[in-house]
């Protein structure tokens, strides 16, 4: 007996998922997700005001970047929903006029947590490396750990690794240093 083929998920299966939770569409599967518990959303929050707040504004000379939170990645087939992306303005002068990007971030964060991990470190970390995304962190609130890595020669190298109450100014944003443990609600 044939097996019959699986039906790769559309835009329209990933905009009837339910506003409370967040939808993305990864190798062709709608993957679906609750908003993270509370010290996973405090540490998001604390690292969207420590790295977003430096380039808020009109000052030119701090105005080198858009960092945003929970945008939708328009990636080939794929639609993602890091908690954080970045955009050099002279790669992205102004923010499009969609709901989502097409252009591929230069530096993407996720916030792991048990739900997420899988994903995270897994097929969505492929696909930025596919789509040569620069840089990727990972901030885990229960280990209090940040991992920085770098895509070099299609391949991730990991350039810092930092715990608990760590000062650190890690790459793309080493002109923002900060104690990683504002990151820790605990």
């Amino acid at each position: 007996m044939a097996e019959s083929a699986t039906r790769k998920a559309t835009y329209d299966d990933l905009l009837a998922v339910p506003e409370h939770l967040i939808a993305e569409i990864i190798d062709g599967a709608l993957e679906t997700r609750r908003f993270p518990p509370p010290k996973h959303a405090y540490a998001y929050t604390a690292l969207v005001r420590t790295i977003a707040h430096p380039f808020l504004g009109k000052e030119p000379e701090l105005n080198d970047w858009w960092v945003l939170n929970r945008v939708e990645l328009h990636l080939g087939e794929h639609v993602l929903v890091p908690d954080l992306a970045g955009w050099r303005r002279e790669r992205l002068p102004k923010l499009p006029e969609t709901a989502w990007f097409e252009l591929p971030p230069d530096w993407v964060c996720e916030i792991i947590s048990p739900a997420t991990a899988r994903l995270d470190r897994g097929p969505k970390r492929e696909i930025y490396d596919q789509f040569a995304v620069p840089h990727l962190w990972f901030v885990d609130p229960d280990a209090r750990t940040l991992e920085a890595f770098a895509l070099r020669d299609g391949a991730w190298v990991l350039i810092a690794s930092h715990a608990d109450d760590d000062e650190i100014a890690v790459a793309p944003f080493a002109t923002v240093p900060f104690a990683l443990d504002t990151l820790w609600a605990d």
